[in-house]
């Protein structure tokens, strides 16, 4: 784990692909699922969850960015809205390593929208390109944005080509569209990822209508099949709960997506890469279950896999649970003999 990072560890700071991403999702991407999401794939971009502006200024910045180096390519997603404290966490974004600082204007969450946090920011596009526009200049760091095709009462094609343009005039040149729009009023977040329909065929559209913008395409999106479709249309793809459900997708994405040889060839093998860092952890003082929690969907499907998940589930919150947990839940799982195929 680190802070602030060597100059020689910001080289990759000149900007990440987006062919695939992981999202941002809160209590989820964590730091312990981002390592173990870079055990399985080199060249995923992976996300922080959201953190607020408000929590950066006046939280524990460096805990709200600890970071390891392995997770890089890494972006941070902030939530926010006032131009100045934007700029000022863009600049921490940079100090700390990442390689994009993103702004989320796409959460329906009526907690954030008290605060003119999320979704409700795609009312005000040019609050939002305010935003922007002092993030690009106070920081080096790619500034991209991630928002829904619209929002109750402003939900036409109009609406949204209105923000782009107003948001891509302030300098931004890169939008992660969810396919959706977001129901302010009387929708959980739950809600409104399943209720309001898919239109891809808008995030299409966008990307034919600005071809000089990268436009990345979120929502539902669960097959490499499904990936491959969405990039004969725009620039690239981001997964959400998939990825997490089911974390050994990933390590089909480099020969898939990039046309290089995946970092592991088992299940075992990343977890047994993973058994160091959590050793750290453990030593550093966090609890085990807040790593393993991440763990439980890396042998879905498998022979074994409930077993496996059974005994971290009734183990790793005991006190003094170690890495001994881990191992043996490992044994409850037969290693395969001939290397493993990731498919989605």
């Amino acid at each position: 784990m680190s802070g602030i990072p060597s100059q020689e560890t910001m080289l990759h700071n000149s900007g990440p692909s987006r062919r695939f991403c992981v999202a941002p999702m809160m209590d989820w991407t964590t730091s312990h699922y981002r390592y173990l999401a870079r055990q399985l794939s080199r060249h995923t971009l992976l996300y922080t969850e959201m953190v607020t502006t408000g929590a950066l200024i006046h939280g524990d910045t460096a805990r709200f960015l600890r970071h390891d180096e392995a997770e890089y390519p890494l972006a941070l997603q902030l939530g926010g809205s006032d131009a100045g404290e934007l700029a000022h966490c863009a600049r921490l974004a940079q100090q700390y390593g990442f390689d994009e600082v993103n702004l989320n204007v796409g959460c329906p969450s009526d907690r954030v929208q008290n605060n003119m946090i999320g979704a409700c920011l795609m009312g005000h596009p040019d609050k939002v390109a305010e935003g922007v526009r002092a993030m690009i200049e106070a920081t080096d760091l790619p500034v991209t944005v991630k928002h829904r095709i619209g929002i109750d009462g402003r939900e036409s094609w109009d609406d949204l080509c209105e923000f782009v343009e107003k948001v891509s005039e302030a300098g931004c040149r890169t939008f992660i569209v969810h396919a959706r729009i977001a129901i302010l009023e009387g929708l959980s977040p739950k809600e409104n990822r399943e209720v309001p329909p898919l239109k891809y065929d808008w995030v299409y559209r966008l990307k034919a209508k600005y071809p000089h913008l990268e436009i990345i395409i979120n929502g539902g999106i669960k097959t490499f099949g499904e990936c491959h479709e969405h990039l004969r249309h725009t620039d690239g793809v981001m997964l959400g709960r998939e990825a997490y459900h089911n974390p050994w997708l990933l390590a089909g994405v480099d020969p898939e997506f990039f046309g290089q040889a995946a970092p592991v060839e088992t299940r075992h093998q990343a977890l047994r890469a993973m058994l160091p860092f959590i050793g750290s952890e453990l030593e550093r003082g966090v609890f085990l279950t807040h790593m393993s929690r991440h763990l439980l969907g890396l042998f879905h499907g498998q022979p074994g896999g409930r077993q496996f998940r059974r005994y971290i589930s009734e183990n790793a919150h005991k006190s003094g649970a170690g890495l001994e947990v881990i191992e043996t839940a490992l044994e409850k799982v037969r290693e395969p003999a001939a290397p493993e195929i990731a498919e989605a």
